[in-house]
């Protein structure tokens, strides 16, 4: 039996305080993170690219330093947006214009159902609808606190928030394998194909540590070549000998609609590991009649190309499968069994480096795929850039699995969310779903 529950205003059950207003001058390129604006997103910090200031600087702002379990929102900009500080977000201070909530009526509310009920669309809109500024929305602590919550007793809140993050706890641990398995394909190429680790164990007499069938696919010396030293019998060579890249379509603005059926990837969607395929723009079917070439299939190498050059992530499977834009290409190998080196070569840093330097322009850097597929590398043989593809390849399908896996826990969590914390769904009918789905 599903029921309403009772509603309060968020200002009656907690707080909201506005972040440090740290100098121009306190900002360096290294000390103590401080979470600004940028940083707080869907749910989560990600302090890739932030700011630093000195510990001394964070000392005189230690009322301001953050603590594990604090649900942050951003209150200028992509107002609403709200993030839960986790023990490896630690140490980080925050800026002003982020918020945090603070001074808990803990009889009456649970920090963590609270969180869950800052991520609901409906709340989102409702704060986002008290902002005030046109060319960037900003909004105050009152008025986030005016901002009406459902309010169950205790007991429910907790086991909605039980609920609901076990859903989290298990994207975050699809998230956490991912990074793992990229982190073992990349030692394993880096190995082999940068410091050239076969190589040097055979020439000083040493074993390689491989089984006998790879290892005699390596030579016993290096030697000399244009682009340094390199193992015998490879090639120094460049990305073109081994992959093509295509350019995306020339969308027109008037192609964009919002209520367009198919999803078109641009620059923004070319996420590190994997391409973002949620939150794509959009144009009517109509639109890509002819396009099939621009089409993206499961597993493609995404690199952007302006902006953010160099950044390279791999199409996941959804339910309509996007086309590829303008400035972002599609990286394809020439051979099938060079897939998985191609896409350990070009997920490593050093790759992304090398095409952010070949970029042009002041304003905003752009890259050509001439330039990009002129990059060189040393090319060991076809049959051992095959082996390593039998090994890596089994390693890129599951991190697109678990990705897949974690988009759907997340739309899970979405559709449960609004109606645990209204009532419209008991806790008894979301437990069994769950435990049905084996989570």
């Amino acid at each position: 039996m599903s029921f309403e529950y009772p509603q309060s205003s968020l200002g009656q059950v907690a707080k909201v305080r506005s972040g440090f207003a740290f100098k121009s001058k306190d900002w360096q390129s290294a000390g103590i993170p401080v979470v600004k604006i940028a940083n707080v997103k869907n749910g989560r910090l990600d302090m890739s690219g932030c700011s630093f200031v000195s510990e001394e600087v964070a000392q005189a702002a230690k009322a301001f330093i953050l603590e594990r379990g604090d649900i942050l929102i951003s209150m200028t900009g992509y107002v609403g947006d709200v993030a839960r500080v986790r023990l490896d977000d630690l140490p980080c201070a925050l800026n002003q214009r982020v918020g945090r909530f603070h001074s808990f009526k803990r009889d009456k509310i649970h920090p963590e159902f609270l969180f869950f009920h800052l991520r609901d669309g409906q709340t989102r809109r409702e704060i986002e609808q008290r902002a005030y500024g046109s060319a960037q929305p900003n909004i105050s602590s009152g008025g986030i606190e005016e901002t009406q919550i459902y309010l169950p007793d205790l007991q429910t809140q907790k086991a909605i928030a039980r609920i609901l993050g076990a859903l989290d706890d298990k994207i975050e641990l699809n998230q956490k394998m991912n990074q793992t398995l990229e982190d073992i394909a990349k030692a394993i190429f880096k190995s082999w194909f940068v410091d050239f680790d076969p190589v040097r164990a055979k020439a000083e007499g040493r074993a390689t540590g491989l089984p006998a069938e790879i290892s005699n696919l390596f030579p016993d010396e290096l030697v000399d070549s244009e682009i340094g030293e390199i193992p015998a019998g490879w090639k120094s060579s460049s990305l073109a000998e081994i992959a093509d890249i295509q350019n995306g379509y020339a969308f027109k603005s008037k192609d964009w609609s919002d209520d367009g059926e198919i999803p078109v990837i641009k620059i923004g969607n070319v996420k590190p590991t994997i391409v973002d395929v949620e939150n794509c723009s959009r144009v009517r079917r109509a639109i890509v009649s002819g396009l099939d070439r621009f089409k993206l299939m499961r597993g493609d190498i995404l690199i952007g190309m302006t902006g953010y050059v160099g950044e390279v992530g791999l199409v996941p499977n959804t339910r309509e499968m996007p086309y590829l834009n303008q400035r972002v290409g599609r990286i394809m190998p020439l051979r099938n069994d060079d897939y998985g080196f191609v896409v350990a070569l070009c997920r490593r840093e050093e790759f992304k480096s090398e095409v952010e330097n070949l970029g042009t322009g002041s304003a905003q850097a752009n890259v050509s795929s001439g330039s990009i597929k002129g990059i060189r590398l040393p090319l060991p043989p076809q049959n051992l850039r095959k082996v390593f593809h039998e090994n890596a390849s089994p390693i890129i399908d599951r991190i697109l699995v678990a990705s897949e896996e974690a988009r759907c826990l997340s739309d899970l969590r979405d559709l449960l969310l609004p109606k645990l914390i209204s009532g419209e769904l008991c806790i008894p009918d979301a437990e069994k779903f769950l435990e049905e789905a084996g989570i």
